[in-house]
């Protein structure tokens, strides 16, 4: 009697139909413990596709430096004194600290409703400038449209270079116009399109940078008489090289550079993005391991009502089993008929949990990108395939695990006490 005996399916399978209303309900509790799982796993999935989309393709390992009021008095200055980055303090963190791979300083001027500064021909709109580094689209990715991002000929020879985010493009342009090449005012001054970008990101935070003008930071300074001033520093570190440690000397370069007493901790603001990142990484790490605990338990659950009801079944079957042993069947002939009905039911209504829970998800991720939805925190749920393996996996070494107890069971009943069970 093998596996593909047809005689043994043919028991089986009336076993089954014998009682269809239990056959039912104990299917579905292991349907129900692997759908679970499965709208979890992707749920999970979601909110961390949520997250990451939130930061586009950010660089993981960055840090941003700002300038703030002294709390401590040092070397005669008061305390709450204000002071400014400038571009000696640029080449000072590029000359001194060699961990730092890419250091992009900003500077930012904001458009307001009364300051309509942009304009092209009749139309007029306000956008945030950003005067920039070609550095920081390495830190910080946008997507280029059309044409290139600012380049180091444009910072070296303070070019009137602009890439344009999309929004300015729609608002300044006639739709399917080639932008390259054409000018735009900017507080009076001719600038030259030379791209177009979109963000990365999602939600108001995309909004906001798709209705970003990017100039050449030398640019900026001239244009809007900063002089060698810095607004702040975006910095990333190199590999291998913790942005803690690296942040850690950036900012006491500066505290020496600015004389600001070494213990005044609040004079230069700074942000450490691997930090957060490692801790929003622990988190979904967290939340995975419960979702596996949680789903995993669910799905015990059903499989020992599965054990349980096979027991009830080999109670049933009791003279059935006696006829067998009288007529010749081995215990594990008796054993393997048990554990492969409990395998075939609970990977039937396993696969059935499977293949309905990854449709949920489709169908959610699907109702979800044509809502718009997606676009926030929770984006396009979805397993991964070799998660769904494993589940279907644990589940059949389940299902023979269910099967054991009740084939022992079965195998102990002596052939003539079988016999005469009435």
């Amino acid at each position: 009697m093998g596996l593909f005996d047809q005689d043994k399916w043919e028991e089986i399978f009336f076993a089954l139909k014998k009682n269809k209303l239990r056959t039912f309900f104990t299917a579905f509790g292991v349907f129900w413990g692997i759908f679970m799982l499965i709208i979890m796993l992707g749920s999970g999935k979601g909110l961390r596709n949520g997250a990451m989309q939130g930061m586009g393709d950010l660089a993981t390992n960055a840090m941003f430096v700002w300038t703030q009021q002294t709390t401590v008095p040092y070397k005669g200055f008061p305390r709450g004194r204000r002071y400014n980055f400038d571009n000696d303090d640029t080449k000072a963190l590029l000359d001194n600290i060699s961990e730092i791979e890419h250091l992009a300083p900003r500077l930012q001027v904001f458009g307001g409703q009364d300051n309509n500064n942009v304009v092209r021909g009749e139309r007029t709109a306000a956008f945030t400038i950003q005067g920039d580094y070609p550095a920081y689209n390495l830190i910080d990715p946008s997507n280029i449209e059309q044409g290139r991002f600012i380049n180091e000929l444009d910072i070296r020879n303070k070019r009137k270079n602009i890439v344009i985010g999309i929004r300015v493009y729609d608002e300044m342009f006639e739709k399917d116009e080639n932008p390259i090449g054409k000018n735009i005012r900017i507080q009076g001054v001719y600038f030259k399109v030379v791209g177009v970008f979109s963000s990365k990101k999602n939600d108001r935070q995309a909004e906001e940078e798709n209705s970003e003008i990017v100039m050449p930071f030398t640019t900026m300074q001239r244009t809007y008489n900063f002089g060698n001033r810095v607004g702040w520093y975006s910095i990333t570190a190199k590999k291998g090289h913790k942005a803690s440690v690296v942040l850690a000397e950036v900012k006491e370069l500066l505290k020496t550079r600015h004389s600001i007493a070494p213990a005044d901790d609040r004079a230069v603001g700074s942000f450490n993005l691997e930090e957060e990142f490692r801790k929003m990484t622990s988190l979904f790490v967290g939340i995975d391991a419960l979702v596996w605990i949680v789903g995993i338990g669910t799905l015990l659950a059903g499989v020992i009502g599965v054990s349980n009801i096979m027991l009830i079944v080999v109670k049933e079957r009791t003279k059935e089993i006696g006829i067998q042993r009288a007529l010749g069947a081995t215990p594990f002939q008796i054993k393997s008929q048990i554990v492969i009905e409990a395998v075939f039911l609970t990977t039937l209504a396993g696969y059935v949990g499977l293949a309905l829970g990854v449709g949920m998800l489709e169908l959610i991720s699907t109702i979800l990108l044509q809502s718009g939805a997606s676009s926030g925190m929770f984006n396009h749920p979805e397993v991964d395939f070799n998660k769904a393996i494993l589940a279907l996996t644990i589940l059949v070494l389940a299902g023979a695990l269910a099967g054991l107890i009740p084939a022992q069971r079965a195998v102990q009943l002596k052939p003539i006490d079988a016999l005469r069970d009435e």
